[in-house]
């Protein structure tokens, strides 16, 4: 009788385990809905971590589990066999290594629910945590975690992006990215354009290219639409830019997302033979003003130029600009100057000169800039916001590098669109 009653409590208890191993057993200290505790886990040493998720399905999970120096650019991949896919979930435990917030990583399935990829690149030297649920041919469902660390970034590229904070700006402002650091390398300059999307209400088409401002040798991706904005246009910018390496495993840090609107369609044009300039606005010309450009020594740039900033009262030194450092120089100058619109990085700007006020509409007398009348400089820089064009012709200098200020608007769309590091 003993082996009889022995018979069916062995027979009993193998199918119990076998149970037990299939409903409980996780990647990562994962578990069954209605299980108990789970069995053990992956070694987190191979390419990818997996577990039995119910019977006859089965969740890898890659990085493996408990994987350290994770490229952040790797894919996470999640596959089931015997099953399909419910719930994918990438977690960020919010402690990278030098205290930027890291980012949530997404993702999607394939058609047939057997293959879910993430979409992007993942911050370094941040932990990431996977949750996955399953579920197999009998409606049986499980859950999977499992955890790895990206490799922490040994040196680190900044990025400054420009319009932010919901600005209404003018209709020549690109938007527009600069680097600390350049990014040389054509992959990596690809990499980070793969990452950036424009989006327009309404639809505008346009293209990101690759300029470096030749006097300070600052690095910008620019998206430049085909033509000016057109007034009114709201304007988005996503850009997954954390985790991406520019080159030496220097990585970018931070994602952005911003929107701004196109404001007043506020247009100058400047004639430096007549010495005029001419202001509109949505087309209507609002003003005519009397100027004074750069003198045969120093002549004014000529093409489109954009407002960079403005700035009630700015000290202008001929030193700065590299032009006379002695004060027994005839061109030597040190003023502090009023109403001053910056349209250049190299130095170009509209200001009232005061100074040459016989000079306006007569002839050209400055180091480069345009003088005006006071008066008449203080109603265009109380007018004029970021992003306005000033348009100069009739000088003997060049036209105004692509790069000094947003001198991009000087290319045709062909010869923009080939800046492009996707082109």
């Amino acid at each position: 009788m003993r082996i009889r009653t022995s018979r069916p409590r062995a027979a009993l208890a193998v199918p119990a385990l076998l149970l037990a191993v299939a409903m409980g057993a996780t990647a990562c200290g994962g578990h069954d809905d209605k299980a108990g505790p789970s069995g053990a886990g992956a070694d987190g040493k191979g390419g990818g971590s997996s577990a039995p998720a119910a019977p006859g399905a089965r969740v890898t999970i890659t990085p493996a589990a408990k994987a350290a120096d994770v490229d952040p650019a790797a894919r996470i991949r999640v596959t089931v066999e015997g099953g399909t896919l419910g719930t994918v979930t990438v977690t960020p435990d919010g402690k990278a290594n030098d205290g930027v917030t890291p980012v949530a990583v997404t993702g999607a399935p394939d058609a047939a629910e057997h293959v879910w990829t993430s979409d992007r690149t993942m911050t370094p030297g941040t932990g990431y945590t996977v949750k996955v649920t399953a579920t197999d041919g009998t409606g049986r469902r499980t859950s999977t975690t499992s955890s790895f660390r990206t490799v922490a970034a040994g040196k680190v590229n900044g990025v400054t992006a420009t319009p932010l904070n919901d600005a209404v700006v003018g209709v020549g402002l690109p938007v527009s990215l600069a680097f600390d650091t350049p990014v040389a390398d054509k992959t990596a300059r690809a990499a980070v354009e793969k990452a950036l999307t424009v989006t327009t209400t309404p639809a505008v088409p346009g293209s990101w290219g690759w300029v470096t401002d030749p006097l300070t040798g600052v690095q910008r991706v620019d998206w430049r639409p085909d033509t000016y904005w057109a007034p009114h246009t709201k304007v988005t910018l996503t850009a997954k830019l954390s985790g991406i390496d520019t080159g030496g495993h220097r990585y970018l840090r931070r994602d952005i997302h911003d929107t701004f609107t196109i404001g007043t369609a506020r247009i100058s044009y400047v004639d430096l033979k007549k010495h005029t300039m001419r202001v509109t606005e949505d087309g209507r010309t609002v003003a005519n003003f009397k100027i004074s450009g750069g003198k045969p020594a120093f002549p004014t740039w000529n093409g489109r130029m954009v407002v960079l900033s403005k700035q009630s009262t700015v000290r202008m030194t001929s030193s700065s600009v590299n032009i006379a450092t002695s004060e027994d120089s005839a061109d030597f100058y040190d003023k502090d100057v009023k109403y001053a619109v910056n349209i250049t990085t190299s130095g170009t700007y509209t200001h009232a000169a005061p100074w040459n006020d016989a000079m306006m509409g007569v002839q050209n007398g400055s180091h480069g800039c345009i003088g005006m009348h006071t008066a008449d400089a203080k109603w265009f820089f109380d007018r004029s916001v970021r992003g306005d064009l000033v348009i100069t012709s009739g000088s003997t200098r060049a036209t105004v590098d692509k790069g000094n200020g947003y001198g991009e608007w000087n290319l045709s769309t062909q010869a923009w669109r080939a800046l492009s590091a996707l082109a």
